[in-house]
């Protein structure tokens, strides 16, 4: 494949190459967890995971509202610094994190998968779209933005734009990767109006709530995690990394 190849046509079977890898760690955070305690447990698991000292991980937690500011971020993006605003390695440029907002976090070792970033990347994005599918949502790709999208039904029931529903952003080291995903489930929509979301200025932003789909994040953690083995393989219960 090369880089010009569109991420849809990439193969999205991201299975552990060797069926003796241990099943990949599960684990959720009841509690909203701030953002500098989330980055030094996850930056601890990934560094073990290196080192072969622990599993896989996928980390479903909450964090109070506030900004991250990827490796792209552009300082016109931030209109109103309305909560914290953290500067991180992850890339992409702004986004939002807050209550009612799923964020995963990954911490999967590509070396026993497949060492290709793009691919990754086009699997994280099956994980969504798998996930909104068991919620009758057509997520969609966007070979010129990454993420995943929703097309909106204008007032007279023709086509009325598309918004964001998911975004991802990721850091790979030594082939560990870490951050991840945020899904949409019911956060205050209004609190993305304080940055350009991911420097899209032309689309705006959505929810499950927003779409009418008020579920609870226990069934959005369900959907995610039968949609996430489909993907990625077996996974097991894990404890909370904080």
């Amino acid at each position: 494949m090369t880089a010009t190849t569109p991420r849809a046509s990439l193969e999205t079977d991201f299975r552990p190459t060797d069926a003796a890898t241990p099943p990949v760690e599960w684990a959720v955070s009841e509690r909203l967890v701030p953002y500098p305690e989330a980055l030094a447990a996850m930056e601890a698991r990934a560094a073990a995971i290196a080192e072969g000292t622990a599993a896989e991980c996928v980390w479903l937690l909450e964090h109070p509202p506030l900004y991250t500011a990827g490796t792209s971020a552009r300082p016109e993006d931030l209109v109103d610094a309305r909560f914290p605003v953290y500067e991180t390695g992850r890339g992409g440029q702004f986004t939002y994190h807050g209550p009612g907002q799923r964020v995963a976090y990954v911490m999967l070792d590509l070396k026993r998968r497949a060492p290709d970033v793009r691919r990754y990347v086009s699997a994280l994005e099956a994980w969504l779209i798998g996930t909104l599918s068991a919620f009758n949502v057509t997520g969609e790709r966007r070979e010129d933005r990454v993420g995943v999208w929703v097309r909106r039904q204008g007032s007279d029931g023709l086509g009325g734009g598309e918004d964001k529903i998911a975004a991802i952003g990721i850091r790979v080291r030594r082939w560990v990767t870490f951050h991840g995903i945020s899904l949409n489930v019911e956060p205050d929509l209004s609190h993305f109006g304080g940055i350009v979301p991911c420097g899209v200025r032309e689309h705006g932003v959505t929810s499950l709530a927003d779409l009418g789909l008020p579920v609870s994040m226990a069934e959005v953690d369900a959907v995610m995690r039968v949609a996430f083995e489909e993907v990625f393989g077996p996974t097991a219960p894990g404890a909370a990394l904080a």
